[in-house]
This record gives C-alpha cells, structure tokens and sequence, in this order.
C-alpha cells in the first residue's frame, strides 16, 4: 500500500478531475526528460554554436547548464505547489493571475507548438541526405505519423520506446567519446586544449551568452517534465527531481561530447568565420577521428533521434499544454476532450500533428534551402522558453514570498532572482530577428488575451486559493 507521503497529488484540490491515467514513475520521467532534451542533441547543432561562442563552445553549454539549473530549482518548488498539468501556464496562472499565466502559456506554446516542427524537419533533411529516394516531405509525414499513432495509445507506450531510444542515442555517444578521445591521443585533430572552454582572445560575455542562447535549444525539454504531474504516479517531489537529474545528466553529456568534437574540428577559424552552412560539422570531426562510417552512424543516429524519439516526446509535451489550456477555456475546450480507451488527449495530439506539418511544409514550399529557416526557428522556439521561463521565476517569488511569507528566502527568492537576471541577459544578446518575431507573436497573445476578457471568456481556474 502506498504511504500518503509517496502517493500521488489528489486534482481534487485544485477543483480538478483526474482524467489522464497514473502510470509514471521517476525513472519514466527521467527517461522522458533526457530523451526531449536527446542526449546527442549537440550533433545537429554543433557547427551553429561553435560559431557564436568563437570556438568557446563547452562554455556556453556550461553557461547553459547553470542557468537553467536556477529554472530547474524554480520548477521543482512550483510542481510541488502545483502539480498539475500546463507547467508555466498554470503555475503562473495561479500564483500571480489567469492572465499573467495566459501570456506565459502562450509565450511557452510558441516553443512547444514549433519544436515539433523543427525537430521534424531537420530528422527528415537528414535522412533524405542519407537515403535520397525518399523526399523530405516523406520522411516528415513518415515521423509524423508513427509519432501520432504511438502517442495516441497512451503515455506508458510513449515511456517504454522512449527507453529503447535513449539506450540506443547512449551506445552511439559512447562510440564517439571513445574513438575520438583515442584519435586525440594518436595525433589527429587539434591535440588536447582548453580552448573550447575559455580562449582569451576572443572572449566577451556577450558572445558566450549569445551563443547560449541557441545552445540552449539543446537543453529544452527537461521543462516539459513539468506537463506530466497528472501521469506522475509517485509524489509531487519526483517531478522536481526527475526535472534535475535530467538536467544534470544531460549537461554532462553534452560538454563532454562538445569537447571533444571541438579538438576535432579540422580548421577552427574557419568553421567560426564561415559557419556551418552544411550542418555537418560534428559528423566531419567524427570522421576525422574514425572514419567516414563514423559520420553516417552519428548522422543517422541525430536523425532518428530528433525525428523520433525527441519529436515524440515534444508532441506529448505540446498536447498536454494544449489539453491544459483548453480544459481552463484560454484556448477552445475541444482541445481537453479524453480518450476513454487510453486516457491521452486525442484532439490536442491531432492538433499537434497537423501543425507539425504545416510549417516544415511551408518552409519546403516557399524556401529554396530550408536549413536557412532552422537557425531563425530554433531561436525563436528558445526566445519563447526563456520568456516563460522568466515568469516561472517572478511566479515562484510571488506565492511563496509575498502571498506565502516563506523564509526560505535562498530557494524562493535568491535563486529565482539569479536565474531572471541569467535568462535576461540571454533574451537580450538572442538574435534580432528571433527577437522582434518573438515580441510580435507576445502582442499577438496580448490582443487575444483582451478579447477573451471582452468577451467575459477569460481563463477559468477552478480551486484557486
């Protein structure tokens, strides 16, 4: 019999019915955590980052990792207040305002609504290079639909395949590390250097943190535990502490990967002053350390990677912030509508598939090289996280602090401030295009958000205290 202390959070509470089915436990959440975020995810990205850091690309990974550590932090107290479905929706919406927790909803869905997308294309630009007969656009629709069909029968198949996938993403990683580490020793690449972590003749601040902010794509994902409370069968502390391991392990993953690839690189100056225009920039450095079969297991895995296994999990994470919103009515109610044979929210995965293939659609269709809209869509999915991430911590501050009186002023005031000012400084040295897109799609969220209330239709949560 479970004990009251490790039982999951009765919905009941926060006026709520619980629909979806408790079948989660930690080590499900952390396999999910780490699968979003992919434990190769520098592979796809690599030539982008190395660029904007100079050469500095471990770190601005490190960078990454400590900022978001303070996100994480803030996420763990909140689930634990809140566990509920919607994440930063939600918690903001019932810490501060419906309102606030509207415009952080809709700032967060700019994400979780293109990361699909992008994760899509890129999986199915890859395996085209790999296995040319088949066109992009049918590799995307093929993603798309295994992707579909396994997320509607149910969030327990979803775990399992997820497992498979990170077993396997882990084998390629620890190919890698081990032939390139033994490359490096014999004399190829660049010898061992510090490098990749701090070059004196390059650094700036606003370098490293303008190239934090697309690194920070990488680590996108570990948020998204926080959309599974109501399938955590455990207590409302294993969301919190999945949310961290995931992030931990995975920043490991990713400076040791990142390191090493980087003595690789062949010509350094080059790669910052030119850029990655191929995306191949991490596959070229595995061949040089073993071979030209070392670039097509590294590309090949990255592609099934994203396309599958990651795209997966982002489309779990869109439907249930669609699901949230739309039981709350900020967003139509059809979308809370639940499957009684397998307890996920049928209309909200649909919905998520058919975006998934409208905009790498569109980018196919009206751009002559689609890999030139990647960059700009991947800073702008990390412009819309950041911003919520920022509300996540000003919502943290708000109800523990000023409506709760907490004296624990370390964990609910200190380190939400230290993580705002982090996030801050990354929002601002991102790119300018993703910037100006970003603040546009913020009005747009603004406009609705008035004529919901015009319309007396503003977001109704239940059991608010």
């Amino acid at each position: 019999m479970t004990s009251p202390r490790h039982a999951a959070p009765d919905l009941a509470q926060f006026g709520y019915t619980q629909e979806l089915k408790r079948t989660l436990s930690f080590t499900d959440l952390l396999f999910y955590g780490l699968i979003f975020m992919v434990p190769i995810a520098p592979m796809a990205i690599f030539g982008g980052v190395f660029q904007a850091s100079g050469g500095m690309i471990v770190l601005a990974y490190i960078v990454g990792v400590i900022a978001l550590s303070f996100t994480a932090a803030s996420f763990s107290q909140m689930t634990k207040a809140f566990p509920i479905a919607g994440s930063v929706y939600n918690f903001a919406s019932r810490a501060i305002h419906p309102s606030v927790g509207f415009l952080a909803g809709w700032a967060i869905l700019l994400d979780y609504l293109l990361v699909p997308s992008l994760l899509y294309l890129v999986a199915a630009m890859a395996m085209n290079g790999i296995i040319t007969v088949v066109p992009v656009w049918g590799w995307l629709l093929l993603f798309i639909a295994v992707n579909t069909v396994i997320n509607l029968t149910g969030i327990r198949i979803t775990a399992r395949v997820t497992k498979i996938f990170i077993v396997g993403e882990l084998i390629v990683l620890a190919i890698f590390l081990i032939i390139g580490i033994t490359a490096i020793i014999g004399g190829k690449g660049n010898g061992w250097g510090l490098e990749p972590l701090f070059n004196s003749e390059t650094f700036s601040w606003s370098l490293i943190f303008g190239a934090t902010s697309v690194a920070v794509l990488s680590f996108l994902g570990f948020d998204g535990i926080a959309m599974l409370s109501e399938e955590n069968k455990e207590s409302a502390n294993t969301v919190g502490k999945s949310m961290m391991a995931a992030l931990a392990l995975a920043g490991l993953l990713f400076v040791a990967q990142t390191w090493v690839a980087a003595l690789l690189v062949e010509n350094p100056g080059k790669l910052i002053a030119e850029g990655d225009g191929t995306g191949t920039a991490f596959y070229d450095a595995a061949a040089l350390a073993g071979g030209q079969w070392m670039f097509y297991l590294c590309a090949g895995a990255t592609a099934l990677a994203w396309g599958f296994a990651d795209a997966m999990v982002a489309q779990v994470a869109t439907s249930r912030l669609l699901y949230a919103m739309g039981r709350d009515g900020a967003l139509p109610r059809f979308l809370a509508k639940v499957s009684r044979s397998y307890s996920v929210p049928y209309n909200a995965i649909l919905l998520g598939s058919v975006l998934a293939i409208v905009l790498p659609g569109s980018l196919l269709i009206f751009l002559e090289n689609p890999g030139d809209g990647v960059a700009v869509v991947g800073t702008l999915i990390n412009f819309g996280a950041m911003i919520a991430f920022m509300t996540l911590h000003v919502s943290v501050v708000w109800h523990f602090v000023i409506k709760r009186r907490s004296s624990d002023l370390l964990l609910h005031l200190v380190s939400p401030i230290i993580g705002f000012v982090i996030l801050g400084f990354v929002v601002w040295n991102a790119n300018l295009a993703a910037q100006i897109v970003g603040l546009i799609w913020l009005g747009v969220g603004f406009v609705i958000m008035l004529v919901l209330l015009a319309l007396k239709r503003n977001v109704s949560l239940v059991g608010m205290d």
